[in-house]
């Protein structure tokens, strides 16, 4: 089984958020200190309230107050520690990401960056933090959700900087945002690495079963929205494929009813199921009617566009239908007045509900003999028996047109 992870970034993200939120979820915060790849770092976590949201909130305590580290020291400090190799390549590929969006900001190479905000130990101990505690929860796929990015300007090492910040937008590219009129920085450029590097989309919650949440809490504790990053953790499953037929169906004011049955064929042609019209009225009370459409999904494209191609239609909308009762069908084959007729029989657990003698092999033995429709149909009933050998499929007539039943596609 393969554990997922869905970011619900509530409030935005921030590195610390998003550590405080896996913890929540059960990366026990012991376990994270352990395989930091720093020594002199003590994860505190406390329990708070971000408008009546409980979460938990992670602070780095550490000696250092501010560092500045280039991407290769960096990457030293991360491959001198005990952390998997899994957790290892997970913040490579965040703090690779910063380094590369850093150094399209001031035109250097990747490797000659320097990280001063996110270059301190507790932006070190954030992202690895992070990577490590995905290790422990088993998660081997991120989803985030679209993040909100607020307005206004912060201070950095260069000075006054607009919000979001420019390595924030840089790092950003491709995932799902959102505006808000919110002021202050709402995902961070730790929290936007580690998004960005690690979550294979953007978007709504995937279908899983779900296991565990944790909630993580930022330093800001504003009134408007609870400032919490939400982990949502569970077991990936399989949306099954919609197999249950289509309605296809179109609108028609305009089309010369002498082309109606020739449309019908063409559908049967592409496959469709059944095929039937239905009266309405459009606007300015024009008469009108619906062409209707039953289609297996495989064949959805191929009849749309025998709808478009002999109606007058500019658009065929599709409806899906999730589920459809129907009859076990088989056929057999009857004589009447020397001639076969195929007869259609619906059974449910072996017990023959509907019998139908097919209308068009009837019209043909009335025409042979001088007989009725009806005393044909009529013939052909009694004569079924419904112990005599049936097949799955109708048994096969030369000449029949799509109108034929034996010769559609059948559910």
């Amino acid at each position: 089984m393969s554990n997922s992870l869905y970011i619900d970034c509530v409030g935005g993200v921030a590195g610390d958020m998003l550590l405080g939120a896996l913890i929540d979820a059960g990366a026990g915060v012991d376990a994270v200190q352990a395989a930091l790849p720093v020594a002199g770092i003590d994860l505190d976590t406390t329990r708070v309230q971000r408008c009546g949201v409980s979460a938990t909130k992670v602070n780095v305590c550490c000696d250092e107050q501010h560092a500045h580290r280039t991407w290769p020291v960096i990457r030293s400090i991360i491959d001198t520690g005990d952390m998997t190799a899994r957790a290892r390549r997970r913040a490579h590929a965040a703090f690779e990401l910063l380094a590369r969006s850093e150094g399209r900001m001031h035109d250097l190479p990747a490797e000659e960056v320097t990280f001063h905000e996110v270059g301190a130990l507790d932006a070190i101990a954030d992202i690895c933090g992070v990577c490590i505690a995905l290790d422990l929860l088993e998660i081997d796929h991120v989803v985030c959700s679209p993040l909100p990015l607020g307005t206004g300007t912060t201070v950095g090492a260069h000075g006054l900087l607009p919000l979001p910040a420019p390595a924030t937008l840089d790092l950003l590219r491709g995932a799902a945002v959102y505006g808000t009129d919110r002021p202050g920085e709402t995902v961070t450029p730790t929290g936007a690495a580690l998004v960005a590097s690690l979550s294979s989309s953007f978007g709504p919650l995937p279908p899983m079963t779900l296991t565990r949440v944790g909630t993580g809490a930022g330093t800001r504790n504003p009134e408007h929205v609870p400032n919490v990053v939400r982990a949502v953790v569970g077991v990936r499953t399989e949306v099954a494929p919609h197999t249950g037929p289509l309605l296809l169906e179109t609108n028609l004011d305009d089309l010369l009813p002498e082309l109606v049955p020739d449309a019908m064929e063409a559908c049967f042609a592409a496959g469709a199921k059944d095929v039937w019209t239905t009266p309405a009225t459009m606007k300015f009370g024009r008469p009108a009617f619906v062409l209707s459409a039953l289609v297996h999904p495989d064949c959805e494209r191929e009849v749309a566009e025998a709808i478009l191609r002999h109606t007058s239609s500019l658009g065929v909308r599709v409806q899906r239908t999730e589920h459809r009762w129907q009859l076990d069908r088989s056929w057999c084959e009857v004589l009447v007045e020397g001639s076969p007729v195929r007869v259609k029989l619906g059974a449910r657990d072996g017990e023959v509900l509907n019998i139908a003698p097919e209308h068009r092999d009837c019209v043909r033995v009335a025409r042979e003999s001088g007989r009725s429709v009806k005393w044909v149909w009529a013939q052909a009933l009694a004569a079924v028996n419904v112990d005599s050998p049936l097949t799955s499929e109708p048994p096969a007539r030369e000449h029949h047109s799509h109108y034929d039943t034996a010769s559609r596609v059948r559910c």
